[in-house]
């Protein structure tokens, strides 16, 4: 075995398919791993923002705070997001 990032994947030889398909399966698990912490930070950064007195139901005040402030949050990692990959493909030329 050579290494677990090597030609050899634990011990087995990977055809060029199965290297594919591994490949595609972690990038999907990476991206909802990126989605679940998306909406803990949004969910933990606007409640902390907008409810500061929690009760039964929200106020629509607070509904409007939420909104706004998720709109905010989600535009920004939009915009980090994608100069982020562009960073990585401008690198990787």
């Amino acid at each position: 075995m050579s290494s677990s990032f090597g030609s050899n994947f634990t011990g087995m030889d990977l055809s060029g398919s199965k290297k594919e398909e591994v490949k595609q399966q972690v990038k999907r698990e990476l991206a909802m791993a990126n989605a679940q912490e998306l909406v803990n930070n949004v969910n933990k950064n606007c409640f902390k923002l907008c409810l500061t007195n929690p009760s039964t139901s929200l106020s629509s005040t607070d509904e409007g705070c939420l909104s706004r402030c998720m709109d905010k949050y989600l535009g920004s990692w939009d915009i980090v997001s994608r100069a982020y990959v562009a960073r990585v493909q401008q690198e990787n030329k």
